[in-house]
């Protein structure tokens, strides 16, 4: 907050040289004129005054025999005698901070922070539904109902917040694994009940009941479609007959194993790339939905591939504006067919396998067996692997409604 006093007052940098420069700065002192930033040199010192301070050195320097000399004029006094003669300047200065000013009250860029089971991609499609997206002002976000619309939009989302962040919108979430059940002590209604069915073909392994009414064991065979849990839990009166069901989404965790063949092909030859050396270099930059191109110079290559890096322009911090420098480097290759050798073509094989498998786990799927098979037929390996494997099983469907004979008789 000191600089910026000072560099709006305007202060010199002075040299002081002569008999006694240590008296002429007591002095100073002694008249209440503040020094800062004082170096010794040797056989001068240098510090900082402040403008209206420095025309009250004259009759200190004559009591100390003393030499004053500016080396320096800083603040804004001085800029603004500088800019009175480049009035072109000036005016692009006063039309870039309007430029800046207006950019601000824009949302330039969305980020979203903790999603793991929505994708970024259907938040993203949903805002967009809601005209929610880059260009719009931000007086027209009313963040408590951006938020309210993800919570009713998507059910894995226990938590929501939408701040902005200079012109980057941030809408932080955080999911939950389970489907919400119903609490204690609610209306359980038929719109409340839900079931669990089987999303696949297969054989119950494990099976743990939260919520509902089982209606399969473990070691049963079950069909695409095949209810394992249902969604109304009969309610018995003294007699042994159902009174009422009582209606919930139904909860737990099913372990079914099934198995399945996946299938890759891979060629025998492939085409070997060599770089000659040779790279242009280009850079477009684009406003908004406008671009402007500096192409490479020179014929495109007959064989080449591009590498391209794009950065938004940001004034600082996360104030960002929709200007994109994209950077493009083209380089030159030649081809050669090769064939290749049976420990590179295995290897790539095992990279694809362990890749799937990860994807595997990832979706929760345990006990991972396989049975690889490989055969080679007119140059092309065809890889096929039997997995066996046991995942959890999650589809619900609207559970239908009962009548008990007590409703039927009213």
């Amino acid at each position: 907050m000191l600089q910026l006093i000072r560099f709006l007052k305007g202060y010199v940098r002075i040299r002081v040289t002569g008999y006694s420069p240590e008296r002429f700065i007591n002095l100073c002192g002694n008249h209440n004129i503040l020094l800062w930033d004082i170096q010794n040199q040797g056989s001068f010192y240098t510090m900082s005054v402040s403008l209206k301070a420095f025309w009250q050195l004259k009759k200190i320097t004559r009591k100390t025999g003393t030499r004053v000399v500016i080396t320096k004029r800083c603040g804004l006094p001085f800029l603004m005698v500088r800019l009175q003669k480049r009035k072109i300047f000036l005016a692009g200065v006063v039309l870039s901070l309007l430029f800046w000013i207006l950019m601000s009250g824009y949302v330039w860029n969305i980020r979203i922070i903790g999603n793991h089971y929505v994708t970024e991609e259907v938040l993203t499609d949903f805002l967009s539904e809601n005209n929610i997206r880059t260009g719009m002002k931000k007086k027209q976000l009313a963040m408590e109902e951006v938020e309210k619309k993800i919570r009713n939009e998507f059910p894995l989302v226990t938590w929501t917040s939408a701040r902005m962040d200079g012109t980057s919108l941030v809408i932080q979430i955080r999911e939950n694994e389970k489907m919400p059940e119903v609490k204690e002590g609610e209306d359980r209604t038929e719109d409340a009940g839900y079931d669990l069915v089987a999303d696949r073909e297969g054989v119950i392994v494990s099976m743990i009941t939260r919520s509902g009414n089982p209606v399969v064991r473990e070691g049963d065979t079950v069909q695409k479609g095949d209810i394992l849990v249902e969604g109304c839990v009969p309610i018995m009166n003294e007699d042994g007959e159902v009174k009422r069901y009582e209606y919930c989404r139904a909860d737990a965790d099913i372990g079914l194993s099934f198995s399945f063949v996946k299938e890759w092909k891979f060629p025998e030859k492939y085409e070997y790339r060599t770089y000659t050396g040779r790279e242009k270099r280009g850079l477009r930059i684009l406003a908004g939905k406008r671009g402007f191109h500096l192409r490479f110079p020179g014929k495109a290559y007959r064989k080449g591939d591009c590498i391209m890096e794009t950065e938004q322009m940001r004034l600082f911090g996360n104030f960002l504006v929709p200007i994109y420098w994209i950077s493009e480097k083209s380089r030159e290759y030649v081809t050669e067919e090769r064939i290749y050798e049976q420990a590179e073509i295995r290897k790539q094989m095992e990279h694809k396998i362990q890749k799937f498998v990860e994807t595997l786990e990832e979706k929760g799927v345990q006990n991972i067996k396989k049975d690889v098979t490989i055969k080679k037929y007119k140059g092309i390996y065809d890889l096929k692997v039997e997995f066996e494997v046991t995942a959890p099983c999650s589809g619900l469907k609207k559970t239908e409604i009962r009548m008990t004979g007590e409703v039927q008789g009213e």
